[in-house]
Parts: C-alpha cells; structure tokens; sequence
C-alpha cells in the first residue's frame, strides 16, 4: 500500500516536465548551466592568479553586471515587443562566441585583465537581455499557469544540480590544464540550448505594434511595480540581497586560498557547498502544490541568508565552513525562486516583459555595486569581517520584510482568491457550514 502512494505522493513535483517544450528547456540547460558554472569559477581564479587583487575581484564582477542594471529596463520592454523564442536563441549564440574567445585568448596565454573586463562587460550586455526574456519565455514553454510555479522551481533545481557539478568539474579542470578550458567548455555547452530551442513547437503569437512609445511603456512598468506593493516590497527585500548577499561568491577565491589555506579544489567544495543548499531549497519549493505561504518563505530565506553569511564569516574550519556555505545558498535560492514564482503569478501578462526586468535589476543590476563594495570593504578589513557585514544587513533587510507581510497579504488575497488559489470568505464559510 506504501510503496503504492508514494510515487503519486510526489508526483506533482514533476508536473512541469508534462510540457514537452519546457521539458526540451530542462534538457538543454541542465548541460548549458554546467558550463556556465565553470566559466564563474574559471574567470574569479583567473583574475586573482593574474591580479591577487581583491579590489579587481569586485571590478570584473561589476563590469559584467553593471550593463544588465542600466539596460534591463529597455530590455524588458523589448521583450514585451518581440518573438521571445527567437530572441533567446540570438541571446545563446551570443553566449557561446564570449566564451569561445575567452577561452582562445587564455589558451593561447595572450590573456589579460583589460581583456577579461571587456569580455565580461560583453557577457553583461547578453544577460541584460537574456534574463528577462528567459523569465518571461517560462509562460510560453509552460501553457499551464497552475504549473508555473513548479516550473520555476525546477528551473532553479536545474541551476543548481549544475551549481554542484560546475565548479567541482573546474576545479579538475584547471588544476589539469587551466582555466581556459573551462571557457571553451562552456562556449560549447551553449550548442546543446540552442539545438533544444530551435525543436521546440511554439504556439507563435505575432507582436503587436506598440500604440506607446518604448520610454512610455518604461514608464507604465515603472509606475505599476512602484504602485503595486506586494511586488515593490519583494523587489526592495531582494536587491537588498542582492546588494549586501550575493557578493559573497567573488570573495570565495580569497577565502579559498588565504583563510582556509586550500586551491582551486577547495574553492570548488565551497561553491559546491552552496549550490548543494540551494539545490535542496529548489527541491523543497518544488515539492509545494501551491503558491500559499511563499511570501513567509521569502521572509525565511532571507534569515537564512544573512544567519548563514554571518557565521561563515568566523569560521576557520572547512568542513564548518561548508556547513554555512550550504545555509547561505540554501537562503539565497530559497529568496530568488520563492520572490520569482510570487511575482510570475500577480503579474498582468501584458507587463510581463517590463516588470521582469526590473527583477533583473534587483537580481543582477544591484550586484555590480554589492561587487565594488565588497572588494573594496574586503581589500581594507579582510573578506571574513566583510561577509560578517553583509550578513548582518541582509538580517536586517529580513526584519523590515517582517514589518511589511500582513499588508502585502491583504493586498494579495483578493487576487489569489478571484485566481481560485485561496478560497473566498464565503466558499470558506460554505464549506465550513458542510463541514458540520
């Protein structure tokens, strides 16, 4: 009887992959993602071998993100304009040429750190566009809105599988035969998300001629996230983490090799570490049958978080400290896909696009700044003191969300329950009556 219930039990864990085109998504990332991982790993131990410079770790970090945070706007708006299908292949091939001539110039040893900001600044100028319009080809891949969420949740399982074997895979690697292998990895790894995306049987939706201007329709985005406040609470907590959390990850070759006196290997476990607690906060989201409760979730990963950072920050051990890696990722991913899902399901689908962007913003565009400071703060105090600080803004960050939960959800139940996600106060009061 057990063995019986059980797969049904879980089976709607998986309900997303039933949409053969979002199944051909998870196919072709899964092998993609990997590859990106390992030009992460490769390009932050690249820079300190080259540099041994923290302040340059926190340079090449905001020049690849810093585009992304000035054009994602516009880029949002674009989206809401164009096919989103072709776009996101002309976003991949793009990817694919970064990283392939990354990897020439490293192999060959003509490399230098001028040439890593400039291609970094490219592969920024990519993303701006690349990652709205990868959040909002989610409801093309997945017709089904009530799959949405476990869509996202898997996507974000799928990030993180890849976060555990990426740069445990480039730490071999580079000890083998160095870093520039890692990029041309990558650049092929892109081939397979093209393949899978030029498969894919869509449903193609002509675009509409825009009756606004782009600046109007930027500022009708604008006006609706900075209005409606459920989604500007959510997208203040998260470029708070983004800002003061996320800049973690360029201090990682630092506390690699200085505080826990390690390699390329060691930063791998680290990274890995990380991933492996984000991967089981990905699993837990998709293990949910509903969209309920994910506002306390964000409230609780960015505890986590900051508790997570905080701690990592004092430890000198490095099974200890991979203990607090995983917290940290476990916070971080719990926070990105739980405030991904939230958003994805109140937004209009007309304003999709434009307000995904300015989720790029808070995820990426605040992270070339967060980048800057924390090389900096890490280059004057040392990289534990800087992580403790961050940490303990992100707690703070997760005391002010507290104060805002009760009326964000009175301005989102009306919503869920005219949705059929909550019951309304009569169905509910019906129900209860049949109950007795």
């Amino acid at each position: 009887m057990f063995g019986h219930s059980s797969p049904s039990r879980f089976a709607h864990a998986w309900r997303a992959l039933r949409h053969r085109n979002f199944r051909l998504f998870v196919e072709g990332q899964s092998i993609s993602l990997i590859g990106t991982w390992m030009t992460r790993v490769a390009t932050s131990w690249l820079v300190y071998r080259l540099t041994g410079s923290a302040l340059l770790l926190g340079a090449v970090g905001f020049s690849s993100q810093i585009p992304t945070f000035l054009l994602a706007p516009f880029a949002g708006v674009l989206v809401d304009r164009m096919d989103r299908h072709k776009l996101l292949i002309a976003t991949q091939v793009l990817a694919s040429v970064q990283s392939l001539v990354l990897a020439a110039l490293t192999i060959s040893h003509r490399i230098t750190i001028a040439e890593v900001i400039a291609l970094s600044v490219f592969q920024g100028l990519i993303n701006a566009f690349d990652m709205p319009v990868r959040q909002s080809f989610l409801v093309q891949m997945v017709e089904s809105r009530s799959d949405l969420g476990n869509a996202i949740a898997l996507n974000s399982s799928m990030v993180n599988v890849a976060r555990l074997i990426g740069p445990a895979l480039a730490g071999i690697v580079i000890g083998a035969v160095g870093e520039g292998y890692c990029f041309l990895l990558d650049g092929f790894s892109y081939f397979a998300v093209i393949a899978t995306l030029l498969l894919m049987r869509l449903t193609v939706v002509p675009p509409t001629k825009p009756a606004m201007s782009m600046f109007h329709q930027l500022h009708e985005g604008w006006t609706y996230v900075v209005h409606f406040s459920p989604i500007r609470t959510i997208l203040t907590l998260f470029a708070i983490m983004s800002l003061m959390g996320m800049p973690y990850l360029i201090l990682m070759p630092i506390f690699a090799t200085e505080v826990l006196r390690g390699g390329p290997h060691t930063l791998g476990w680290l990274l890995g570490s990380s991933g492996l607690g984000a991967l089981a906060s990905a699993v837990a989201l998709a293990l949910k049958k509903s969209v309920r409760g994910l506002t306390s979730a964000i409230q609780r990963a960015a505890f986590f978080a900051g508790a997570g950072l905080i701690c990592f920050g004092f430890s000198r051990n490095l099974w200890i400290s991979l203990l607090f890696m995983a917290v940290t990722g476990f916070g971080l991913m719990q926070g990105l896909a739980a405030s991904n899902t939230v958003i994805q399901t109140l937004v209009p689908e007309d304003k999709r696009g434009r307000v995904m962007s300015f989720y790029t913003v808070a995820f990426v565009g605040m992270a070339p700044f967060g980048s800057l400071l924390a090389g900096e703060l890490a280059h004057r105090f040392g990289a534990p003191h800087t992580v403790i600080f961050t940490g303990a803004c992100c707690l703070a960050g997760a005391a002010w969300f507290t104060t805002q939960l009760k009326p964000i959800r009175n301005v989102m139940r009306p919503i869920y329950e005219q949705m059929g996600i909550l019951q309304t106060a009569g169905s509910a009061a019906a129900n209860d009556s049949a109950g007795r």
